[in-house]
């Protein structure tokens, strides 16, 4: 790959995740603090990401994949995206903001798909080439939070107050703005003709591979991810909220310590996998959501605050030993015919349906305790007892052999 295809491509990856992490970290604060969003009305903006999920297959498949150059649409979506940023700052209430940041998810989830296509196109061995572009999501995300706390403060308790953490929607907006113009200079991707892609709805959705559910360990882990969907989203909604409310200062860059932590993880996980196989690996990924939230129940901000960072730096066990453990874990079994379908059907199961359900059991869990003396304990307890749970059904079901460990 060309010096300055990397260093666009990179600047690509690094505005896509600074936009998502400009916004999306602070978002159950802001409903909470700022638009008196109850646990349920927060459960419906965060599905937004959900119904995203869903319906980006359609996007990505009816249209990028065969009319359109795949930068045209990433720009198009990114500059609609900005609008709707926009909206979404002037928004005063929930009833206004929602249909707005609705429009603005469905916008922006077919775009994680369409930088991947941009990546990939431009690559000869992605393999080798693609963790290297990739990794610049990641600083992006994290400088977001860095900013947000210790450049403009927005998440202090008196900003908060007085309704700054809106100007992270206004940060978010502009550097949409920018990645849609930014682009239309990314290189060439044009629709792959192929006269034999099969261009039913079924494969457009991953739903190809519905055969391999007939497969009883691949059946056990795709039901164990739809699952442990359902803790993730409650670290989504309730972390930050949470961290803010025990009096954790400058808890957005503090937050920013999860990202480090993946990126620090996914490197270590290929050795793991390696060693220990894919039934321990993800295991671990499993267990290590009981811990964090368990973690989260018993710590505070002043003598066991090292429970709370403990917790948050979590994330990268957390999230790559389940996740891209289970990617890796589907693509050995999906085969050849069947890689992209099989990854399609569990990106849908998980950050659609798993986490459809997920946020909305923890808006109702977190209505229910609000006013309890011990909410906090009572609302990390139950998401750590899902994950112990499916951590044991998973051990107890699933049956790692000699071929999968190697």
């Amino acid at each position: 790959m060309k010096s300055i295809t990397r260093i666009q491509l990179s600047f690509m990856m690094f505005l896509e995740f600074f936009i998502w992490g400009a916004w999306f970290v602070t978002l159950g604060t802001f409903l909470g603090k700022n638009l008196a969003a109850t646990g349920l009305e927060s459960a419906s903006v965060f599905s937004t990401q959900s119904y995203g999920a869903i319906i980006a297959p359609f996007i990505i498949g009816l249209i990028a994949d065969k009319y359109f150059n795949a930068e045209r649409i990433l720009g198009i979506l990114h500059l609609i995206g900005a609008a709707l940023m926009f909206m979404m700052y002037k928004s005063e209430s929930v009833a206004t903001f929602y249909p707005y940041v609705f429009g603005y998810m469905v916008g922006y989830m077919p775009t994680l798909a369409l930088v991947n296509s941009v990546s990939f196109r431009q690559m000869k061995d992605p393999e080798k080439e693609f963790s290297n572009i990739r990794v610049w999501g990641t600083v992006g995300w994290i400088l977001a939070g860095l900013s947000i706390s210790y450049l403009f403060h927005w998440d202090s308790e008196e900003a908060i107050r007085a309704g700054a953490l809106k100007n992270t929607f206004a940060m978010a907006g502009i550097a949409s703005l920018i990645l849609g113009l930014y682009s239309f200079t990314l290189p060439k991707t044009p629709p792959i003709k192929d006269g034999k892609k099969n261009d039913s709805i079924a494969s457009l959705l991953g739903l190809d591979a519905i055969k391999l559910l007939a497969n009883r360990n691949f059946l056990i882990f795709f039901v164990s991810a739809i699952l442990i969907c359902i803790p993730l989203a409650f670290y989504y909604q309730n972390a930050h909220p949470f961290l803010e409310e025990t009096g954790l200062p400058n808890v957005t860059g503090k937050m920013a310590i999860g990202q480090i932590s993946e990126a620090l993880f996914i490197l270590a996980l290929p050795v793991f996998f390696k060693r220990f196989g894919f039934k321990k690996t993800i295991l671990v990924g499993m267990l290590a959501w009981a811990v964090r939230y368990t973690l989260f129940a018993y710590g505070n901000s002043g003598e066991l605050a090292f429970m709370l960072i403990l917790g948050i730096a979590l994330h990268g066990i957390c999230y790559d030993f389940f996740f891209v453990s289970g990617q890796i874990y589907t693509d050995q079994q999906a085969g050849e015919q069947y890689k992209s379908a099989a990854q399609g059907l569990v990106t849908l199961a998980t950050y659609g349906v798993g986490m459809l359900i997920g946020f909305w059991i923890a808006g109702i869990i977190s209505d229910t305790y609000k006013e309890a003396a011990n909410k906090w304990q009572m609302i990390w307890m139950i998401p750590a007892g899902i994950a112990l749970v499916v951590a044991i059904l998973f051990t107890l079901l699933f049956r790692d052999t000699k071929k999968q460990a190697a």
